[in-house]
């Protein structure tokens, strides 16, 4: 689900604004849109849940091993899809995209970091420890941003603590631009608070498997949920939910709603069977091939780009000039093309289902 509409979120169409729940918040604030990134993180910790119970049985320096491996490939993947197509296309010649300009951190890169650093904190400390750590990030990243943004207005786009670190070690170039200034919503130090992310999707996963999907089960999940949006509602009033800036209350409120989320499909699939068309098996077709059709989503959208119909026209605003925002103006016809989209990478993934073809990393 959450890859579904990561894809409907990330390409709407062009020539109209989109519906304001498919934006995400400009600075301060949340709309269903925030939830996505977060919920992929949740849904990466409560696999964890599954496939860390083999780590038991195997060495430490396999274990290392593994976690090392596959953070390093996954960050290696972002950071070559934010390359790509590694090449400019101007005129008559074609020239080595300059690698000084590509950014380094991402969703990819994040992705890769939180689940390394959850896997060690899972891994090789106790519950009641990596509850501890938890806090100690939530609070000391909300620490840090007082201590060290700017005094006036520690928690500005321009004057927080994690933009002059990103600024530091990074650099301009390497920093995301799309904000119109140099300034990355997944730099170095909001990752910190988003580790948590992935943690209490694990415990949530955890706790299923050690409890069994019953009342009392869902009730307990639906009480912390609960209580964590609780929480961020008070913490806001002093730490406001921001996802660009990836808030302590951002990742309290986003875990909450996760967790009732869940909750809610354990009741409706699992106790009541709400599965009689199987319309489940929908969404099951993103989750086999996860990471493929993420991918697929984005580098197809830059071949849409790159394709000029005719000078100063490519081919992505032109499908939505001539079609979408002929047959259904507006915020309408953005929609429908992301959702258009979104189902021409669903079926790609189907076809990879049905050839039983998993891209695994």
């Amino acid at each position: 689900m959450t890859i579904c509409f990561m894809i409907i979120v990330n390409t709407p169409g062009s020539g109209a604004t989109p519906f304001a729940p498919l934006e995400h918040a400009a600075w301060h604030g949340f709309t269903p849109t925030d939830l996505v990134f977060p919920s992929f993180l949740f849904a990466v910790g409560n696999a964890m849940s599954f496939s860390m119970k083999r780590y038991q049985q195997i060495g430490n320096a396999a274990v290392l091993g593994k976690i090392f491996k596959r953070t390093l490939l996954i960050f290696l993947i972002g950071y070559l899809m934010y390359w790509f197509p590694f090449f400019n296309f101007g005129g008559d010649h074609i020239t080595l995209s300059p690698i000084g300009n590509t950014r380094i951190m991402g969703v990819l890169q994040r992705i890769a970091l939180c689940y390394c650093f959850a896997s060690l904190m899972i891994h090789y400390l106790s519950k009641r420890s990596v509850i501890i750590a938890s806090v100690l990030l939530l609070v000391g990243y909300w620490v840090l941003l007082l201590i060290y943004g700017n005094p006036v207005d520690p928690l500005s786009m321009t004057g927080n603590a994690g933009i002059y670190l990103d600024k530091f070690i990074l650099g301009d170039s390497h920093l995301y631009h799309g904000e119109g200034i140099a300034f990355d919503p997944e730099g170095i130090l909001s990752t910190l608070p988003a580790i948590v992310n992935v943690v209490v999707g694990y415990y949530a996963g955890k706790f299923i498997q050690d409890k069994g999907k019953g009342y009392d089960t869902i009730a307990k999940l639906l009480l912390v949920g609960c209580l964590f949006i609780f929480l961020a509602l008070c913490w806001n009033m002093v730490f406001p939910i921001n996802k660009k800036l990836w808030s302590s209350s951002f990742v309290l409120v986003t875990t909450g709603l996760d967790l009732v989320i869940l909750s809610t499909l354990v009741y409706a699939l699992e106790i009541k069977a709400w599965n009689k068309y199987n319309w489940t098996s929908f969404f099951i077709t993103f989750g086999k091939n996860p990471l493929f059709i993420y991918l697929l989503s984005e580098i197809l959208v830059q071949f849409f780009w790159m394709i000029h119909v005719r000078k100063g026209l490519n081919l992505y605003s032109w499908i939505n000039d001539t079609i979408y925002q002929v047959i259904a103006p507006g915020a309408i016809g953005s929609l429908l093309f992301a959702l258009s989209y979104m189902l021409i990478c669903w079926l790609v993934g189907l076809v990879l289902d049905k050839k039983h073809i998993y891209v695994r990393v």
